[in-house]
């Protein structure tokens, strides 16, 4: 009996999964082919099947991936620094140096994908699994202003669920403006734009000095 020509017997799951990335970033579910798809990963359609599951199966598959190597790289630029107003800054200026590198599809995974949203083509679970992603990086973004509040670097007045709004708002703009062709400059000159709605913080209460009898 003959193997099955072109099919290899035994493959990298995680190289082809990133393959699988590259190619759903560049054209979302819809417009990703199985030939694409296939011929990224370097596998026959019955190894892909087998490995992955159908193409609703294999996307959910490398939203997670995504969501895993990228986002979670950025959580930690959000989440290692000390003063909240540089953690936010720091982590949008991680993605943005990500949606403009000419070495990866352009813009974000998540954004590309939800601009399908809404059409008969897109699986529901592939609608709420990317609706779900990108209410995670608000989120993210949200529990990061609320320390920041706790420790003292965002006033007491300061609303984080509006701001975690306006940050989220941010990054889906920043990825459709880098999916556009924007340079990391320009995606930079809008983070510091938005950065100067950062409120101050309150200055420190003066000690009052008591008069020695």
């Amino acid at each position: 009996m003959t193997r099955e020509r072109g099919r290899p017997r035994t493959f990298d799951i995680d190289f082809a999964l990133d393959r699988a990335v590259e190619v759903f970033w560049k054209h979302g579910f819809q417009d990703a082919s199985m030939h694409e798809l296939t011929e990224a990963m370097g596998l026959s359609k019955p190894s892909l099947y087998a490995a992955f599951g159908d193409k609703e199966a294999l996307y959910l598959k490398t939203l997670e991936r995504y969501v895993q190597l990228l986002i979670e790289r950025h959580a930690a630029a959000l989440n290692g620094e000390a003063d909240g107003r540089r953690a936010v800054e720091g982590f949008l200026r991680s993605l943005a140096k990500m949606l403009a590198d000419p070495a990866l599809p352009g813009g974000c995974f998540i954004i590309n994908g939800t601009a399908d949203c809404g059409g008969s083509t897109i699986p529901a679970t592939v609608e709420l699994a990317l609706r779900a992603a990108l209410q995670g990086s608000e989120m993210m973004v949200l529990d990061r202003l609320v320390r920041a509040q706790r420790e003292g670097d965002l006033p007491e007045a300061a609303m984080p669920e509006a701001l975690a709004a306006m940050f989220g708002s941010l990054i889906a703009g920043l990825a459709v403006l880098a999916k556009s062709g924007a340079s990391e400059a320009k995606l930079n000159t809008v983070i510091d734009t938005a950065m100067a709605v950062w409120p101050p913080a309150a200055p420190p209460a003066r000690k009052r000095h008591l008069k020695v009898a």
